[in-house]
């Protein structure tokens, strides 16, 4: 979604508040990923993401368009969330009742609940894997790291990487592939 069309969407939420569904469309999966990434708990993400919504709904008409997209304000919104997790032994929602007074939040906060579980599990498998290949990129020569991070770390192309490192890119290709195997052998 580009400047103007998150401009739009603002001025639609202010307008009319189910349009915040939208907004809770768009951005609840990676708010929830975000939390749950950084506590490792399930039912505390949840609530982390239910208020960091829940903030961004009760604070939309006071929202101005500044160019920092919708986007940074929910992480930023669930970045004081986690902070404040984490300063309290125990985290305890402070809103979380007005969210269950209001049926349209209630009603978006439970559409995508059927699937969360099994997307958090994937990202986390995803990540542990991450994990491995970080941990063993360094056992690699200096030429298998610089292609497969910038390919799959920094999403380049070929011809991006042939460019960066001045490489032909049948050389970035070789490179790649006996990178990759070297890769797969290290990790079993």
């Amino acid at each position: 979604m580009n400047a103007e069309q998150q401009k739009h969407l603002i001025e639609q939420c202010q307008n009319n508040p189910a349009a915040f569904g939208q907004v809770f469309d768009a951005w609840y999966p990676a708010i929830f990923a975000y939390a749950y990434r950084r506590t490792a708990d399930y039912d505390l993400a949840k609530d982390i993401a239910a208020e960091t919504f829940l903030k961004a709904f009760l604070k939309i008409n006071s929202f101005r368009w500044r160019g920092i997209s919708i986007s940074a304000w929910l992480y930023r919104i669930a970045t004081n969330e986690l902070n404040q997790y984490y300063r309290r032994s125990k985290y305890k929602p402070q809103s979380l009742l007005q969210l269950l007074e209001n049926p349209q939040m209630e009603k978006l906060l439970h559409d995508e609940a059927d699937n969360e579980r099994e997307v958090i599990a994937k990202e986390l498998k995803a990540f542990d894997d991450y994990n491995r290949i970080r941990a063993s990129l360094p056992k690699l020569d200096i030429k298998y790291q610089e292609v497969i991070a910038l390919r799959y770390f920094e999403q380049k192309t070929n011809t991006e990487i042939s460019e960066i490192l001045g490489k032909n890119e049948g050389t970035v290709k070789s490179l790649l592939s006996r990178g990759l195997e070297k890769l797969r052998n290290l990790i079993g």
